[in-house]
C-alpha cells in the first residue's frame, strides 16, 4: 500500500530585533545619512503628471547611469543629450506625441548627489479617430460564425475617441485574436495592424487584419501520465465528444474537473492543429494524485472562532475502487466526524455516494447532537448539480436553560439541485443561479406523522454598464448583487421533526451582523436561537473594482444590506437587519471577502471573513 502524505498548515510571526545606536557628532551623522541615502552619480528629480512620471521612473536609460560613481559631469552631460529622444519616445507610448521635454544638470554641494531635472509639458493627448477592424478566412463566409463575427467588432476595446497608448493598442489586438482563438479557430493569427498617428493633429486611424485559419471540432483524446486510476477515468471527467466544436473553455473546464476530482495534482490538455482541423487529436497529460493524504487544518472564523481538522481520502478503495473521504472537525461551537464515500463517474455522469455523519452542536443555549446516515447518487456538470439520495436522521437536542431533552428520528427521500449560469467562475461578472431542496419522509417513533421540507435559493449578478460603454468603463461601473432564500417545513407537529431540520438564519453568508444561527423564533422582539418551521433572507450588495492609476486592481469595494426572519407562522416574521461595508480581492483559491457588518436588532458591529464561491 503507498505511503500517505502529509500536508500541514502552518502559520509563524517574526519579530524584528533594533540595536542602540552608537552616539555620534551632529556633522558625522549627516555625512552618512547623505552617503547612505545616495551612493550614486546623479539624482533624478521629475516634473510631469503622474502617470507619465511613474513610466519615466521605471523605465528611462538615465536610470541605467545613476549608480556609476565616477562619472564626471562630462559625461553626464553626453548622457543628456540623449535623454531628450528616450523620454519622448516613452511618453508616445502613453499617447503624447507632441511633448515639451527639458533636461538639466545642477550641480550639488559634495556628498550629495548631483541633480538631473526632468519637466515634461506632455501637449494633447493623441485619441482614436477611426477603426478598421477585418477578419479573413473561413470565418468571414461562415453562416455559424456570424455571433462571433459581431462579438469580436462590437468587442474592440480600443474604440473611437478613446485615448490611445502603445498599451492599449496591443491590448486591443490581442483581445480581438484571443476572441478568434478561444473558439473554433484556434490557428487565428494577427495578419497585419497599423496605428496611422498625426501628432500635430493628436489623432490616430487604426487598422487590423485578423485571419481566423480553419474552425477546428474535437476528435479522439489522447491521454498520458496515467499509471494508478487508467485512462477511462480521464475520459469520463473530460467529457470530450468527438465531433463537438472546439472551444478553449471547453479544455480549461476539462482541466479544471481533472483537478477538482481529486484524482490528479495538475491536468493540461492542448488541441492538435497538425492534423485534421474537423477531426482534431486532444492531448490530455496528467499528474496522478497519490492514492492516499492526510491533511492537518487549522484556521478560525468570526462566526465560530479556532478550529482544526484531520482528513484522510483513499482514492482507490481495495475491492470496490471507491473514494473515502473521512474527517474529525473541531470549533468552539462544533464537533464533526464524517466519513463519505463516492463511486468513480460512469458513462452517464452519475455516482452512487454513501455517508455517515455524528456531531455534537452548541448553539445559544441548546446542545444538539445528530447522527445522519445518506445514501443516493448524484451528478456534476458544468451548469447543474443533482443528488437524490435516502436519509435517516436523529437529532437530541438539550435545553440547558430549562433542563429539557428532545430527542427525534426521522427517515426522507430527498432531491437536490443547483442550476447556474455565471459569465465565469469563481469570479462572476453577470448572470444567475437557482438552487433548491426538497425532502418528504415521516417521522419515527411513537409520533409518527408524515411531513415535507423545501429550501430554495437565488443570486443574481448584475452589472452596471451602460450601452456605449468601453470595456474598461464596463468593468469599473461594478455589479448589483442580490440573493435570497426561502425554506419552509410543513408538518403538524413541529416538535417531533429532527432540530436540524428546522430553520436558523445570521452568519457570514446569510444576515451579516450576526453571529452563524443567531436568528431564530423572535419573542416579543428579542432574539432566540429557537429554530422555526419558516425561513426567509435576503441581501441586495453593491460591488465596485478598485482602480489604481487607471488600471483596474484584484481589490473591489463593497455596500450592502441583510435582513432575515425565522417563524413558525408567516404572519410573525419579525425581520432583523444588518447593513455593512467590505471588500473582495481575487485571490488564488477564489474571492475572499470581507465585511464589517452593524447588526441593528443588536446594536453590535461584527467581522465577516469568508473565502470562495459556492453555488
Amino acid at each position: 500500500m503507498p505511503v500517505p502524505f502529509f500536508r500541514f498548515y502552518v502559520f509563524a510571526a517574526g519579530l524584528a530585533l533594533c540595536l542602540p545606536a552608537v552616539a555620534q557628532s551632529p556633522a558625522a551623522v549627516e555625512l552618512q545619512a547623505a552617503k547612505a541615502a545616495s551612493p550614486i552619480a546623479f539624482d533624478i528629480h521629475i516634473e510631469a503628471p503622474e502617470d507619465i512620471r511613474l513610466m519615466l521612473e521605471r523605465n528611462m536609460d538615465l536610470q541605467r547611469y545613476r549608480l556609476l560613481e565616477d562619472l564626471s559631469d562630462s559625461e553626464i552631460q553626453t548622457l543628456l543629450l540623449t535623454a531628450p529622444q528616450d523620454i519622448g519616445d516613452l511618453v508616445a507610448t502613453l499617447g503624447y506625441f507632441s511633448p515639451q521635454i527639458q533636461v538639466q544638470l545642477q550641480a550639488a554641494k559634495p556628498p550629495l548627489p548631483r541633480i538631473v531635472k526632468i519637466a515634461v509639458e506632455p501637449g494633447a493627448r493623441t485619441t482614436v479617430r477611426a477603426v478598421h477592424l477585418e477578419l479573413q478566412g473561413p470565418i468571414a463566409q461562415d453562416p455559424k460564425a456570424g455571433a462571433q463575427r459581431n462579438a469580436v467588432q462590437d468587442g474592440w476595446t480600443l474604440p473611437e475617441s478613446e485615448y490611445f497608448s502603445q498599451e492599449r493598442w496591443d491590448d486591443a489586438k490581442q483581445h480581438a485574436l484571443k476572441q478568434l482563438v478561444s473558439e473554433r479557430y484556434a490557428a487565428a493569427r494577427l495578419l497585419s495592424s497599423q496605428a496611422d498617428v498625426d501628432a500635430d493633429a493628436a489623432y490616430a486611424d487604426l487598422s487590423v487584419t485578423l485571419d481566423s485559419g480553419p474552425a477546428y471540432r474535437i476528435g479522439s483524446l489522447e491521454v498520458e501520465g496515467v499509471e494508478r486510476y487508467g485512462d477511462l477515468l480521464v475520459r469520463r471527467l473530460a467529457r470530450l465528444p468527438a465531433g463537438k466544436d472546439y472551444t478553449a473553455s471547453a479544455l480549461v473546464d476539462a482541466q479544471k474537473r481533472l483537478t477538482d476530482s481529486g484524482y490528479y495534482d495538475s491536468a493540461y490538455f492542448s488541441l492538435d492543429q497538425s492534423g485534421d482541423p474537423d477531426y482534431a487529436t486532444v492531448r490530455a497529460q496528467v499528474k496522478e494524485a497519490a492514492m492516499q493524504k492526510l491533511v492537518l487544518g487549522i484556521g478560525a472564523s468570526t462566526d465560530s472562532g479556532a478550529r482544526w481538522s484531520a482528513e484522510h481520502t483513499h482514492n482507490l478503495v481495495p475491492g470496490i475502487g471507491w473514494r473515502t473521504v473521512n474527517k474529525i472537525a473541531a470549533d468552539r461551537d462544533t464537533q464533526t466526524f464524517t466519513s463519505d464515500w463516492t463511486s468513480q463517474p460512469g458513462d452517464n455522469q452519475w455516482r452512487w455516494a454513501a455517508s455517515a455523519l455524528v456531531q455534537q452542536q452548541h448553539i445559544a443555549e441548546i446542545d444538539v447532537n445528530t447522527r445522519r446516515y445518506r445514501a443516493g447518487r448524484f451528478t456534476t456538470q458544468a451548469d447543474l448539480d443533482q443528488s437524490y439520495y435516502l436519509q435517516f436522521e436523529r437529532t437530541q437536542a438539550v435545553y440547558r436553560e430549562i433542563d429539557q431533552s428532545n430527542a427525534n428520528e426521522a427517515l426522507t427521500v430527498n432531491y437536490a439541485f443547483a442550476l447556474r449560469h455565471f459569465d465565469s467562475i469563481p469570479f462572476p461578472e453577470r448572470g444567475w443561479g437557482i438552487g433548491g431542496e426538497l425532502g418528504v419522509g415521516s417521522v419515527l417513533g411513537a409520533d409518527q406523522e408524515p411531513y415535507s421540507r423545501f429550501l430554495l435559493n437565488g443570486r443574481f449578478y448584475q452589472p452596471l454598464e451602460r450601452p456605449g460603454d468601453s470595456l474598461f468603463n464596463r468593468q469599473r461601473a461594478g455589479r448589483m448583487v442580490y440573493r435570497a432564500q426561502v425554506g419552509a417545513m410543513i408538518v403538524d407537529n413541529a416538535n417531533n421533526v429532527p432540530f436540524n431540520q428546522l430553520f436558523l438564519t445570521g452568519g457570514d453568508t446569510t444576515v451579516r451582523g450576526y453571529k452563524r444561527d443567531e436568528i431564530g423564533v423572535t419573542h416579543d422582539g428579542v432574539l432566540s436561537a429557537e429554530s422555526g418551521r419558516y425561513m426567509v433572507n435576503a441581501s441586495i450588495e453593491w460591488q465596485r473594482p478598485i482602480v489604481r492609476a487607471g488600471i483596474l486592481t484584484d481589490w473591489e469595494s463593497a455596500v450592502f444590506v441583510d435582513t432575515g426572519a425565522v417563524a413558525n407562522r408567516t404572519e410573525e416574521f419579525s425581520f432583523k437587519v444588518g447593513v455593512g461595508v467590505g471588500a473582495r480581492w481575487k485571490s488564488p483559491i477564489g474571492p475572499l471577502q470581507m465585511d464589517l457588518a452593524y447588526g441593528v436588532a443588536t446594536q453590535a458591529f461584527r467581522l465577516h471573513l469568508n473565502v470562495g464561491f459556492v453555488f
